[in-house]
């Protein structure tokens, strides 16, 4: 520790001040705490009516605590967790932190296993456990200097400079407004069309809504349908063109396909009055028709996460005017189209929330990225909250420039109408389930009227989509069925050359994706061969000239993925 850090200290606990006191940081609350206050009231309530369940919660709590003291001081070491908070071989060789490790893992099972008994709706149960979740996060041992071996270990190399430092990073972080624990990395690391989303194309068509990204031909025959990305509204699309390694869309291309993509606009205030059924029509319906036309063949469709869903109440739609026969087919990964179980995310699907959120964003007329990016940091506060502060504020140590990080904190916003529309209609009313459920400008949509082949890949890991409702999607819309491993981004991004994550085909569907996973046949390496397998079968078998473009109006990846 030197006398330049403890300077540098001060200066920036200086400017965070002063930006507090100019009222440059602004708290925000597009939830109501007050359903927060009632959820767990009326849990405690429910727990205080039912002593029989809490005196045998309480026998085998002590019965479990014997057990970890007799280990404890027998020097037994207890079961090695798949934990990478407790990685360091320190947590397993030294009793003092294994102790505080095995503690801390028993007293939060536990704590979980108490939401079981609880009384309450799923909405209120998931709330609690929501909550519940961030508090035995926070409170993990290595979370905390004098608790976790590295942070000692580093203590000691820098004589504590690295708490001065890391301090110094936390009030830096504070006074941006923009929140703490911010991703220390090489900012220059990544950059647009040159290191990252840099597959060659052309930007052919746009519209208030989105641009549309042809790529350059690197075969000189392509299939002869095209196929066309749809991304989620949340981020941008270049989660499937990254560094070119990794790039989906490069590989594609490299295939011999042709790869159109939607890149959505990033809101403003303007685009305010902007819904899903505009998303649907002058968005996902306009791309497909271009596509086609410039192609001279149906695309192929294929789509993530939300991405997803509007491509489903967008066949729906086209079924519905006579017009089905426009898409050749259509590839949906992690998508939702049945909202009844919303595991975790249930939490935020409370009439109270969405009232509060509907007030929050008639005062700025969308959701920013931001307040997005914390909300799905949250659910997974492990590895994208508590993992910086470990390593920003206690080890002082950069994070490694990555790419799907990167892409990951280019956030987009969400214009309002659209949230209002997609969270009461979808999420907490589930309209797409019902026939005829929900209207797009005016035409009632049924799912089931959908005669697209259709696919749907769900990653087994996946924290957003769960895997049971994915699979539940599945059978509902008639559609083939592939798991992928790892998570709900990750597991997208698995190109072959990895032989990475590996995945499971079964052609039946069973009831229950336990069933199905059963007895399904688990393969090595990436899916994405097996997907343009997939595609070919269900294709024409022709094989074109490469689609030159001469008419682009800009370089990939365009104007719309590059605003701010």
């Amino acid at each position: 520790m030197t006398t330049n850090s403890v300077a540098d200290m001060a200066r920036r606990l200086t400017e965070a001040a002063n930006k507090m006191m100019k009222g440059e940081v602004k708290a925000t609350l597009p939830f109501d705490p007050f359903a927060i206050a009632q959820a767990t009231s009326d849990f405690a309530l429910g727990l205080a009516a039912r002593p029989q369940d809490l005196v045998q919660v309480q026998m085998a709590a002590a019965q479990q605590w014997s057990d970890y003291w007799s280990s404890a001081f027998a020097g037994r070491p207890g079961d090695i967790p798949r934990d990478r908070r407790f990685a360091a071989k320190e947590w397993q060789e030294d009793p003092y932190y294994r102790g505080l490790r095995d503690a801390y893992l028993l007293a939060s099972e536990q704590m979980r296993g108490m939401i079981s008994i609880g009384d309450g709706s799923d909405a209120k149960r998931s709330m609690v456990k929501f909550l519940l979740d961030q508090y035995l996060n926070a409170v993990s041992p290595s979370n905390y200097a004098l608790t976790n071996p590295d942070v000692v270990k580093r203590i000691k190399e820098t004589n504590g400079g690295n708490l001065v430092q890391g301090f110094a990073h936390f009030l830096e972080d504070l006074s941006s407004g923009k929140g703490i624990v911010q991703r220390r990395t090489d900012p220059n690391a990544f950059e647009k069309g040159k290191t990252i989303a840099a597959t060659p194309g052309e930007v052919v068509f746009e519209n208030e809504l989105f641009q549309l990204i042809q790529y350059t031909p690197t075969t000189p025959k392509v299939a002869a349908e095209p196929l066309l990305y749809v991304p989620p509204l949340v981020n941008r699309y270049y989660m499937i063109d990254l560094v070119p390694r990794q790039s989906l869309v490069k590989w594609l291309v490299d295939e011999g396909r042709t790869v159109f993509v939607v890149s959505w606009v990033n809101p403003t205030e303007a685009h305010k009055d902007e819904g899903v059924e505009d998303y649907v029509v002058d968005g996902v319906v306009e791309a497909i028709t271009v596509a086609k036309k410039r192609a001279g063949a149906k695309p192929d469709l294929f789509a993530f996460c939300l991405g997803g869903t509007l491509v489903a109440i967008a066949l729906a739609w086209l079924a519905a005017n006579k017009r089905g026969g426009e898409v050749n087919s259509a590839t949906l990964i992690g998508s939702l189209v049945d909202f009844a179980d919303m595991r975790d995310w249930s939490a935020f699907v409370h009439e109270g929330h969405l009232t509060a959120l509907e007030d929050h964003l008639e005062q700025q007329g969308y959701i920013d990225s931001l307040e997005l990016q914390r909300l799905f940091a949250a659910m997974r506060a492990n590895d994208l909250i508590w993992s910086s502060v470990v390593n920003h504020y206690l080890l002082d140590k950069p994070a490694p420039p990555s790419d799907l990080l990167y892409w990951f904190e280019d956030g987009a916003r969400i214009p309002a109408a659209f949230l209002k529309s997609y969270n009461r209609d979808l999420l907490l009313n589930n309209k797409l389930a019902e026939p005829a459920g929900f209207a797009v400008r005016g035409t009632p949509i049924d799912l089931a009227a959908i005669k697209t082949p259709l696919l749907v890949i769900a990653l087994k890991d996946d924290h957003v989509s769960a895997l049971s409702a994915v699979y539940r999607g599945a059978r509902d819309l008639g559609a083939d069925f592939l798991l992928g491993g790892s998570g709900h981004n990750a597991g997208v991004i698995n190109p072959p050359a990895a032989n990475k994550h590996g995945y499971w085909t079964r052609p039946d569907k069973p009831e229950t994706v336990e069933q199905w996973l059963a007895g399904a046949n688990r393969h090595e390496g990436s899916w994405w061969p097996w997907w343009t397998e997939w595609l070919s079968a269900r294709g024409s078998a022709r094989q074109v000239a490469a689609r030159t473009i001469t008419d682009g109006i800009e370089p990939a990846p365009g104007s719309y993925a590059k605003a701010p």
